[in-house]
């Protein structure tokens, strides 16, 4: 019974260890990387009207994916309430209910861990996202 407490409890670090990789040091990059999507998408309607894409999508390696299954809710809220904040500093106006979409990609990515999309859906949850794969 001792083995398989120190077995399991081994296997909580290390999952611990890979969520703290991608929620703490990589959601810097993420958080990041969905500014930068947010800012580069925004469209001057006026002088005091700004409006931003509000669904997200990020696409990460089946690995990291697999790996986060159970806690991606989670780090789907933090992403959001992220970008959350930063449209509200910047005074965006948000095409509709904001969401940002946690999924795995079957495709070769970019930086080899993840890619981030955005579009204007003015009424969207995070479950209705059109399917962008072949």
């Amino acid at each position: 019974m001792g083995h398989l407490k120190r077995w399991e409890q081994a296997l909580e670090r290390w999952q611990d260890g890979l969520l703290a990789k991608v929620v703490h040091r990589d959601p810097v990059e993420l958080v990041d990387a969905l500014r930068g999507e947010c800012d580069t998408h925004a469209v001057v309607c006026s002088q005091s009207r700004v409006v931003v894409p509000n669904a997200y999508e990020i696409e990460l390696t089946r690995s990291v994916h697999k790996e986060l299954l159970r806690r991606v809710g989670e780090v789907g809220r933090a992403l959001t309430d992220s970008l959350a904040r930063h449209g509200e500093t910047r005074g965006y106006e948000w095409a509709g209910p904001l969401t940002v979409r946690v999924t795995t990609s079957s495709a070769q990515l970019p930086n080899g861990r993840y890619r981030v999309a955005s579009r204007a859906m003015p009424h969207v949850r995070a479950d209705a996202f059109p399917s962008t794969r072949d």
